[in-house]
């Protein structure tokens, strides 16, 4: 997993060189929400969850299990934050 808000920039370099990393998707939220809690000394969390793959885009999801499909991570998420 990658973060970046680079995600909608085509850069070709960037994604060769991240397949050649192994990645197979881009988060687009952690890095600038860890950012932020560090500049204000807070803590942050984030629960990744995958709905498409960054190169073979046949295994992506619909947008119907996007919109249904993360009830788990949801619960994970809760159940963290209230721990």
């Amino acid at each position: 997993m990658y973060s970046s808000d680079f995600f909608y920039l085509e850069a070709p370099e960037v994604m060769n060189k991240l397949r050649a990393l192994g990645t197979l998707g881009v988060d687009m939220e952690a890095a600038g929400l860890y950012a932020c809690a560090a500049q204000e000394g807070k803590q942050a969390l984030t629960v990744c969850t995958v709905s498409d793959h960054l190169f073979d885009h046949a295994q992506d999801m619909s947008a119907e299990e996007r919109e249904t499909g993360f009830g788990t991570a949801l619960e994970v998420g809760i159940a963290a934050l209230l721990a």
